[in-house]
């Protein structure tokens, strides 16, 4: 056993401290980054800002709006190989998706594995992979990212989930090109209450992102942002890229069950490890595991567009804040100051 006493930060313990800019407008402020790959030389130009793969949140229909706005969508891995060809499809007609805004999803067990092979081989056009398991940190997960690094050595490898400095070198020089960072924080992950395991997001993001740059790979903050000011956080901690699930749930693009309660419109939200989801793809919950994850109702919230267009708008003002007239130079003008307290409650309901 042991105990480390070092101070570890979640979003609520900081604030951006502002600071002198010569920006006038918010309009100054470029939200567009271009990251080039470590394993396949590569490059990429968009916002930073990635829909995760939940069934209700990394649908096509998710990533065709995102995409045209320039974001990015890990698109969940439950499609199956039909569906993906009737999305590259319609990618080739105007208002198609971009499919190098998207990538295709993937567990570690071998029916998983081909029916990846199965998507790559059949649209090159795919970039990107991601690799997604709850436990980042197994040798047989590591073991698969190294098997298709050496199948795909022109694909980019996005694999997690970790929250330390050694595992994010470990998936790095397995075959990962950018590393997903987060054990816990997300609105639907019961994993912390179920298990004790986690690290505080904030603490993880500045880590992971120190340890990932060193070997010029990319990190993506995946899990804990419940508003604007939580993404800018996570970019200011160092983060390449940020993953959000419930900030993009109840949209009419994440196809949720929508439900009807006291003349108000709600829409299911669960998380991918939930008994919701394990009932739904795998029979149910196996005699030797816990879900860990919960299901919950979400307020109708229309259109994704508005609420990508509030994202954005709070992270150019973070910027303007700070004097950083692109998103990349936001990292080197934070400075976190730990607080107590992160607003007014008076009007809290």
């Amino acid at each position: 056993m042991h105990i480390e006493a070092d101070l570890k930060l979640g979003f609520k313990d900081v604030l951006i401290r502002p600071k002198r800019s010569t920006l006038s407008s918010r309009a100054q402020v470029s939200l567009e980054r271009t990251f080039k790959f470590r394993h396949t030389g590569r490059t990429w130009t968009g916002v930073p800002i990635m829909a995760a793969n939940m069934d209700t949140v990394g649908t096509f229909a998710m990533a065709t709006m995102l995409s045209r706005q320039g974001l990015f969508t890990a698109v969940h891995k439950h499609y199956s190989v039909a569906e993906w060809d009737a999305f590259a499809k319609h990618s080739q007609s105007g208002d198609g998706p971009r499919l190098l805004h998207v990538a295709v999803s993937t567990g570690i067990l071998d029916d998983d594995l081909t029916k990846l092979y199965r998507i790559l081989e059949c649209h090159p056009e795919l970039a990107f992979v991601c690799m997604d398991v709850a436990n980042g940190y197994s040798e047989y997960f590591v073991d698969q990212i190294s098997k298709v690094r050496a199948r795909y050595p022109d694909r980019i490898i996005m694999a997690g989930n970790v929250v330390t400095r050694e595992m994010v070198e470990q998936l790095l020089l397995s075959g990962a090109d950018m590393v997903k960072v987060g054990i816990g924080p997300g609105s639907v992950c019961t994993t912390r209450v179920k298990t004790g395991v986690g690290y505080p997001q904030l603490s993880a993001i500045i880590e992971c992102a120190d340890a990932a740059h060193g070997l010029s790979g990319q990190i993506i903050s995946d899990g804990g942002c419940t508003c604007a000011g939580d993404v800018a956080k996570a970019f200011g901690a160092g983060a390449d890229f940020v993953m959000l699930g419930g900030m993009l749930a109840g949209h009419d693009e994440g196809g949720g069950t929508l439900l009807e309660r006291d003349g108000q419109r709600f829409v299911e939200f669960y998380g991918m490890s939930s008994r919701t989801a394990m009932e739904k793809y795998s029979g149910g919950v196996a005699e030797y595991r816990a879900s860990e994850g919960k299901t919950v109702t979400v307020p109708y919230r229309g259109p994704v567009a508005e609420t990508i267009k509030d994202i954005l708008g709070g992270l150019r003002s973070t910027c303007t804040y700070v004097g950083a007239s692109q998103l990349k130079e936001l990292t080197k003008r934070t400075t976190f100051v730990r607080v107590a307290e992160q607003q007014n409650p008076i009007f809290d309901s």
